[in-house]
């Protein structure tokens, strides 16, 4: 039997299995002989490789594939090198774009910028925490679904009527819904149960060959960015135990340490803030310490980092603070520059330097008066706040 996860890949955008927004867009911008670099990305198995193949293929583009982690740039040089006087362009794929080093993400900007190549990038990471701005810069961003079990049905039809074997309703279901949205999964599970019996894809087979669920945490009814969410929302309302929960949903779906712990960080900052200070050095030592330690272990200190933040005082003061910042920044004129804050002014001399006053002395730093921040006066941050009063009432005095 030939290997079913390359005998029924689809060739032609018309043949590719949900993604049916991208599938129109990519149809649209080849229409138009305009294909932008791009990024693929979102859970294993839901057609990134397969989607760049079949767009090459409907472009009519020569398609080039590396691996991230084993990417060489000599290799690429020496493609472009065969296109440096062809009207065509090549399409490099690069799956797990996200294991690229900075200094190959960087070198691949100057065959972005002038064109020279379409290249596209798959990853299963979220492209704004792994990819430099470089790259997300001149690329189009596209993010892609699981399948849903509808996709996975329509595909199991496929190869039943072309492989005539059997399944009762109990085996077909869990087949679809094991799966967990990954088309590959399923051809593969599909392939090695036929290989022990060829006319009966029993569930007895399918259970042996596939105890549990693959991915549950990012399957078509329950993803990952909804677990996530309620995780975040658990550690916000400061439920330990349901934070735990979200936490072992996550780690039993697959999700990788380091996504975890980078929400954690976030949260730190954003839900905790200067209430608890040490909640953002935690999170970030976490986000460390599991980047050089895996799973099981790496479980360990993401408990003990979501214990941490569930259980501590809660300030969105600072976040609340900056979002003000920015919304007046991007909404009103800009303010000028103080004179005496502007080190090319000759009005310089007349800046009062804070630590020859006591360590605080009466200056505008702005040419109109603004408020962004509101301390909520709990933990710390109370003690931030009596330190600025302490400041101010001392030298006033």
């Amino acid at each position: 039997m030939n290997n079913l996860a390359l005998k029924f890949r689809p060739k032609k955008l018309d043949e590719i299995l949900g993604q049916k927004e991208l599938v129109a867009v990519f149809k649209s911008f080849i229409s138009k002989q305009k294909l932008p670099h791009s990024i693929f990305f979102g859970p294993a198995g839901c057609g990134k490789t397969t989607f760049a193949r079949a767009v090459a293929n409907d472009f009519g583009l020569d398609f080039f594939e590396f691996d991230g982690g084993n990417f060489k740039l000599e290799e690429l040089r020496k493609i472009l090198a065969n296109y440096e006087n062809s009207l065509y362009k090549p399409l490099i794929f690069i799956d797990e774009i996200h294991r690229l080093s900075k200094t190959q993400q960087e070198m691949l900007l100057v065959p972005m910028e002038n064109a020279r190549c379409i290249i596209i990038g798959a990853s299963t990471e979220n492209p704004y925490f792994v990819l430099s701005s470089g790259i997300r810069s001149r690329s189009m961003l596209f993010e892609f679904k699981a399948l849903s079990e509808e996709d996975l049905q329509i595909l199991l039809f496929r190869v039943q009527e072309e492989l005539k074997f059997s399944i009762d309703e109990e085996a077909r279901q869990y087949l679809l819904h094991s799966s967990g949205g990954d088309a590959r999964s399923l051809l593969n599970l599909i392939e090695f149960a036929l290989s022990i019996d060829s006319q009966i894809l029993s569930l007895k087979t399918l259970k042996t060959l596939r105890a549990n669920a693959l991915n549950d945490g990012v399957s078509s009814k329950d993803t990952h960015y909804r677990l996530a969410s309620s995780f975040i929302k658990s550690l916000r309302g400061s439920d330990v135990d349901a934070s735990l929960y979200y936490l072992a949903r996550l780690i039993e779906g697959g999700e990788s340490a380091d996504f975890i712990a980078r929400r954690m960080l976030i949260f730190a900052s954003e839900d905790i803030g200067n209430a608890e200070p040490n909640a953002l050095n935690l999170a970030t030592s976490t986000l460390m310490a599991v980047k050089n330690i895996g799973y099981p272990e790496a479980r360990i200190i993401l408990a003990q980092c979501a214990v941490f933040l569930a259980s501590s005082l809660k300030s969105n003061s600072s976040y609340k603070a900056i979002n003000e910042a920015i919304f007046y920044v991007r909404n009103n004129q800009a303010l000028p520059i103080l004179p005496y804050l502007d080190n090319n002014n000759e009005a310089s001399k007349n800046y009062l330097y804070p630590h020859d006053f006591g360590g605080w002395v009466h200056q505008r730093y702005l040419a109109k008066d603004l408020k962004f921040y509101q301390s909520k006066h709990i933990g710390y941050e109370k003690k931030l706040d009596e330190n600025l009063a302490f400041l101010t009432k001392k030298i006033s005095k």
